[in-house]
């Protein structure tokens, strides 16, 4: 089964036209600057705009195509927009019970009563939304797009609105959902740290068109791509937890190619997971450093040095066997160490700036 939308309409000041042929499982983020298109993408999706153009499918489904248009109450969607719209006149629980007023097959009780545990709702059933933080209205708001039980979760920046404390709250529930939930979501973000934590699919939009899309993988192997997602260039790197908690209190992770250590984290033996390396925080050597803090130290190869920019700091591409890094150091130090592609090497990782 898989989620097709095909669109193409003319609004007042751009076009969007987009093809879309997406996986029924997991994480998909729609990544791209404000004005790309990605909110008029999910709201044609939701039924919520009718381009005059446009073939959408969800498995057997057909949304819209020709003079076929399933209205909105129809489509069996959850959506999470960015601000949490909750009724300040209710409770918390009024305001979920009011999410199952149209649904004809909603969750069973114990189903929902799950969804509430996993969202951290259960203290909070009796409050009025005055009563919440932001972090926990956008909670209750999630928890009302999902125990009528749809079939495709729609998130559009639901962080938007958060600071950054907010936001790591909810990255962390979002994150027990996907594993516990198994029903696919369109996450819209222009973040990228969003993006990189959640996402098992993206596309990446730019003017109202896909520039690309496929597994995240696939689209973050190629570092050009990588690095225009974010100011710093980084890596992203995926592993598997194999000591949660050392003697001295550290988490080491097997990448395949090496193992990584870092500071102490919450997760599982066995869990998949994965790392977050700025450029700036990978320093290189031409033989292993020996009696060094320094935990993490990589037998690489440089692959490729993109040109010094202007303020002399050079980018320098590492592959260790089928991961690949990026380092950034100063054109002084490749000129000094004499830093050329093919050589071997030894990136240097503190422990403290893998996040």
């Amino acid at each position: 089964m898989g989620f097709n939308a095909k669109i193409a309409v003319q609004y007042p000041d751009f076009s969007l036209d987009v093809d879309l042929n997406l996986p029924t499982s997991g994480v998909t983020a729609i990544f791209g600057p404000s004005g790309s298109g990605k909110t008029s993408l999910i709201r044609a999706i939701a039924g919520l705009e009718r381009p005059e153009y446009a073939r959408i499918t969800f498995g057997k489904q057909v949304w819209q195509e020709h003079d076929i248009f399933m209205p909105p109450h129809k489509r069996p969607i959850g959506y999470v927009f960015q601000e949490s719209s909750l009724f300040d006149h209710m409770t918390v629980q009024q305001n979920l019970n009011y999410g199952l007023k149209r649904t004809h097959s909603p969750l069973s009780q114990h189903e929902q009563d799950h969804i509430i545990d996993l969202l951290g709702l259960s203290p909070l059933l009796h409050r009025q939304p005055e009563q919440l933080s932001g972090g926990e209205r956008q909670r209750v708001a999630i928890a009302r797009a999902l125990l009528p039980g749809p079939a495709l979760l729609l998130m559009d920046e639901p962080m938007a609105a958060l600071d950054f404390a907010r936001r790591k709250e909810i990255l962390n529930f979002l994150e027990r959902l996907k594993s516990d939930l198994k029903i696919p979501l369109l996450y819209i973000s222009h973040n990228v740290d969003e993006v990189t934590r959640l996402a098992d699919h993206l596309v990446i939009m730019a003017d109202g068109k896909v520039t690309q899309q496929g597994p995240l993988q696939d689209i973050l192997s190629r570092h050009n791509t990588l690095n225009r997602l974010s100011n710093e260039p980084f890596t992203l790197l995926f592993g598997q937890v194999t000591t949660v908690r050392t003697a001295h209190h550290l988490t080491e992770v097997d990448l395949g190619d090496a193992l990584i250590r870092m500071p102490c984290q919450a997760v599982e033996e066995g869990a998949e997971i994965r790392l977050h390396l700025y450029a700036k925080d990978v320093s290189i050597a031409l033989s292993r450093p020996q009696e060094t803090s320094v935990l993490n130290i990589l037998e690489c190869h440089i692959d490729v040095i993109d040109e010094a920019t202007a303020d002399g700091q050079c980018l320098i591409h590492l592959t260790l066997r089928d991961t690949r890094i990026q380092a950034r150091v100063s054109a002084y130090s490749c000129e000094e160490l004499n830093l050329r592609p093919g050589q071997q090497v030894f990136a240097q990782i503190k422990a403290v700036s893998i996040i």
